[in-house]
């Protein structure tokens, strides 16, 4: 720092002592690292936190529907042998459906849509949307008997005499804000459902060629995956 003679200031005028305090320099925090230097400090970290928020909620979710689905699964191997899941079928009027969950039970197939998600659910047996409101996150969905309809008709296609039950299980603490239209379940009713629902008189004479007939049109290949993803993607 420049050093002024005590007799230059007091024989320069006082317009002129801002000139020469501009000409001196006097260092900062923030000029010693330079402001484009701290400009991209504020910017990785607001990078940073937004990387491990959007990571955090993934996993969160990941997690979630790892639990939903081992609990669906815990209540159908109570009652009965024969379960798929996560199994692809050509659709009942084109495309490819995909099944979440299904069951061979002494009256028929329940076909199971999973919702995994906690929170407040708001929609009717007909309305096209449904609204889940998770404290202060607020989302819309496809209204999921509607959308299980046309998987559980995916089925009736391959199997045309017998009984499907189109079912819709949330998993996670869910409260409906008006009654919750029929066969939509928590998943601790899925059980009691399974054991009590009665499909009515059935044709069917032997389950086991049933079974073996829709694990046989169940589509396993990669090609059929990534059809089904180009599907998705599409819509």
């Amino acid at each position: 720092m420049t050093l002024i003679p005590r007799t230059i200031l007091t024989s320069v005028p006082l317009v002129a002592l801002p000139a020469i305090a501009a000409e001196t320099e006097v260092e900062t925090g923030i000029t010693s690292i330079g402001p484009s230097m701290f400009v991209f400090t504020i910017a990785a970290a607001l990078l940073l936190t937004l990387i491990f928020r959007a990571s955090a909620t993934h996993l969160g979710r990941y997690m979630t529907v790892r639990r939903g689905s081992r609990k669906i699964r815990n209540q159908l191997r109570k009652r009965s042998q024969d379960i798929l899941q996560d199994i692809l079928l050509p659709g009942a009027y084109g495309g490819l459906a995909r099944i979440d969950h299904a069951v061979l039970t002494s009256g028929g197939i329940v076909c199971i849509r999973a919702v995994h998600c906690n929170g407040t659910v708001i929609g009717a047996e007909n309305d096209p949307q449904w609204t889940n409101v998770d404290g202060i996150s607020r989302r819309r969905f496809l209204n999921p008997l509607i959308q299980n309809e046309g998987r559980a008709r995916a089925i009736r296609k391959v199997l045309p005499d017998v009984p499907v039950a189109n079912v819709v299980v949330f998993t996670g603490k869910v409260d409906f804000e008006a009654t919750p239209p029929k066969n939509v379940l928590s998943v601790d009713q899925l059980g009691s459902f399974v054991d009590k629902y009665v499909f009515g008189p059935s044709r069917v004479s032997d389950w086991d060629a049933v079974w073996m007939s829709l694990k046989a049109a169940a589509l396993t290949d990669e090609a059929s995956r990534r059809d089904f993803s180009a599907q998705i993607s599409f819509s």
